[in-house]
């Protein structure tokens, strides 16, 4: 048990919780503990979506919402937060209707979250409605209270984490364009804002959920307690509570330091703290690489961007994390430090086996350095998986490539899904460096690429396959490079082939 309490604000009034385990998820306090059975329990993993709750905090002066899976979710990630679930919305006195009717005409007043799921008939057995409405209402807070329409798309790509099994994706889109016809609601933010300041830290830290708020303050508790299981988004690790059933009785939370939760930009590079979440670290990097567009959404779902950490993702150091591959494409370093100072180091040199690294006990990666884009500079991401959304990689390629007068004179490339650790493709990398840009040099390129890794056969491709498509990825880059039709990869699924 923890021997602080778990606070944050639902429904206008603060709430404190005493005696929570540290590996206790977000799901389980709801459900077991508070009742909240309208939030569902799925997946488990954060694939489905049925589990979806809305955080508000914080940032800047302003109330920041984010949709999350609570099911991988610690429990104690969200205190000093903001928390609504599927049965808040008609019930919170903050969320109010722009324009109150009468209270003779009508007794209960739904969300247009909600009201627009039952006019446009987005529930059959309503198991998985419960999130689709939470991820509606994150999605009303974030664009129509700012009075930014939803298209088709946007609703596609942020509902992509919420999976249903008969109703059909058809009416949910519907509801999720339909909601700013609807009589506005908003919440009252300077209100919840001014109760959100009041849930001041404890004068005395916790000692099983370790949370500071400095790095000196963060790098003194990881030596200090190097058993700890570090956390962040807990994307990954919330897998091992729900899935694993592994336990946990002190955990250290990076989320909380300050200097992690920074995102800097100047005229060289752009600087990304471990703890930035996916969603706003992706989004720094398409300001500059608008192209990266569709390859950052198709990183998981919404709710589990929102959660999970670059940092997170890159110290987790799985061979299929997407991140990685662009990133070492992108010519990022990273910044280890302990409380012995720090270290800079190129981010591919970060691994040395599977999920293994060359971080000492102490040490915590800090922040990712990415340089800013070149004006020769031509980059391409490239993730081959069974769905188009919220999936894994069989494949993930990146290619990034100076070519100045018709010459490769710098290239970067970083591969995922094709060996035990996330890889820079150095051997392909020689091939096309000094050489001309041509088809040939590609072909001979291709070759390089297609004997550098030797992947594994699973689940998702076998190795032949994941060796064919590497080929065939950098001869697509090769056609777009020269403005001709490609075969869509994006659409592609893999069938007979795996």
């Amino acid at each position: 048990m923890t021997d602080q309490p778990l606070r944050f604000i639902r429904r206008g009034q603060p709430v404190a919780l005493h005696d929570i385990p540290p590996d206790r998820t977000l799901l389980e306090v709801l459900r077991e503990d508070l009742g909240c059975t309208g939030t569902k329990e799925g997946c488990g993993e954060g694939d489905c979506g049925a589990c979806t709750v809305v955080l508000g905090e914080e940032r800047g002066g302003k109330l920041h919402y984010s949709a999350v899976n609570s099911c991988i979710r610690l429990a104690h990630s969200v205190d000093g937060m903001a928390l609504w679930t599927v049965e808040d919305l008609a019930e919170d006195p903050l969320i109010r209707p722009a324009s109150p009717a009468p209270a003779a005409e009508k007794t209960i007043t739904l969300h247009p979250a909600q009201e627009a799921m039952v006019q446009c008939h987005g529930s059959q057995c309503g198991f998985c409605t419960p999130g689709f409405v939470m991820s509606l209402f994150g999605m009303y807070q974030n664009h129509v209270c700012q009075g930014q329409p939803i298209t088709r798309e946007l609703a596609q790509e942020e509902l992509s984490g919420n999976l249903c099994r008969c109703t059909g994706y058809r009416p949910i889109l519907d509801a999720a364009q339909q909601m700013a016809a609807l009589p506005a609601m908003a919440v009252d933010e300077a209100q919840l804002l001014s109760q959100l300041a009041q849930l001041q830290p404890p004068a005395v830290a916790g000692t099983a959920y370790l949370a500071p708020t400095t790095l000196p303050a963060l790098l003194a508790a990881r030596a200090a307690h190097p058993g700890a299981q570090v956390v962040a988004g807990c994307t990954d690790v919330g897998l091992w509570v729900t899935k694993m059933h592994k336990q946990y009785a002190q955990v250290l939370d990076v989320t909380r330091a300050a200097e992690l939760l920074q995102l800097d930009e100047d005229a060289h590079q752009i600087s990304i703290g471990a703890a930035v979440s996916l969603t706003d670290a992706f989004a720094a990097l398409v300001r500059q690489w608008p192209q990266l567009h569709s390859f950052s959404a198709r990183f998981a779902g919404l709710p589990v961007r929102n959660s999970g950490t670059l940092g997170g993702n890159v110290a987790n150091g799985s061979p299929i994390g997407d991140s990685m591959p662009l990133l070492i494409a992108l010519r990022a370093q990273i910044v280890l430090a302990s409380v012995r100072g720090e270290r800079t180091l190129p981010l591919e040199d970060l691994y040395t086996g599977y999920r293994q690294n060359v971080m000492a006990p102490d040490e915590l990666l800090v922040r990712i350095i990415v340089p800013r884009p070149s004006v020769t500079e031509a980059l391409r991401a490239y993730k081959i998986s069974k769905r188009f959304d919220d999936d894994i990689s069989a494949v993930c390629l990146v290619v990034n490539l100076d070519i100045e007068g018709g010459v490769v004179r710098r290239a970067s490339i970083g591969a995922g899904g094709v060996a035990a650790t996330p890889a820079r493709a150095r051997h392909t990398e020689a091939a096309l460096t000094g050489q001309p840009w041509s088809a040939e040099t590609v072909r001979k390129a291709a070759d390089a690429l297609q004997a550098e890794f030797s992947p594994i056969s699973d689940m998702r491709a076998s190795g032949a396959y994941r060796r064919t498509v590497l080929a065939s990825l950098l001869q697509r880059f090769w056609l777009e490079s020269q403005g001709q039709e490609a075969v869509s990869v994006e659409n592609f699924r893999l069938e007979a082939a795996v």
